[in-house]
């Protein structure tokens, strides 16, 4: 099975047939997709200017999308290694129980859904390597009020998600599922009560 960066060759390369060089753009999604394969497409399709049903796209705009993606996985890969070595600190130290944000990411690991948007269509505007500082400043900092992402205060608890966890708060501006360690425990309290009104 091909990996990113052989799949982003194959988008490149302008001796390769078009649908091949789309078709190799959406299993880049396999190994990365911030915001679900689903969701991630569209926002990539919409920021470069094609369909996601476009089967011959101009290929600079398929070439723009794949160095938007590129761009942010290099932002969480570099996450990624230095969450690394700071466990790895955190074990030497003889700090072996993880914390929320640990438990967290396990589930993120590899990139697929951190900022997981269950409806396809809802998803953040912003660049997908700027979305990700956001987020992963917020995993850096005390806990707050608000969506990492667009600083949105509209937070609803949903259930059903089509994503681990399967239930969680909701950014009801960007779309995203916000991760619990990034809320305080009242903000999180109050998601789950704005549920439950809805739901009455």
């Amino acid at each position: 099975m091909a990996g990113f960066r052989s799949l982003a060759r194959q988008v490149r390369d302008p001796g390769c047939d078009l649908a091949l060089r789309r078709y190799s753009l959406r299993k880049c999604l396999e190994k990365f997709a911030p915001y679900g394969h689903r969701a991630t497409w569209d926002h990539l399709c919409s920021r470069a200017g094609f369909g996601p049903e476009d089967r011959s796209p101009d290929p600079a705009r398929l070439v723009a999308a794949l160095e938007e993606l590129e761009e942010a996985r290099d932002v969480w890969l570099a996450y990624e290694t230095d969450f690394t070595e700071r466990r790895r600190k955190e074990k030497h130290d003889g700090l072996r129980r993880p914390g929320s944000v640990d438990d967290w990411h396990r589930l993120t690991w590899g990139g697929f859904g951190v900022a997981w948007c269950d409806d396809p269509r809802v998803h953040p505007e912003e660049p997908l390597a700027e979305v990700l500082r956001r987020l992963i400043a917020a995993l850096e900092r005390e806990p707050g009020s608000s969506c990492p992402v667009c600083d949105g205060e509209r937070l609803v608890w949903r259930y059903g998600l089509d994503h681990e966890p399967s239930s969680g708060p909701v950014c009801a501006d960007c779309g995203i599922l916000v991760p619990r360690p990034v809320l305080s425990p009242r903000v999180l309290q109050y998601a789950r009560r704005e549920r439950l009104l809805m739901s009455a």
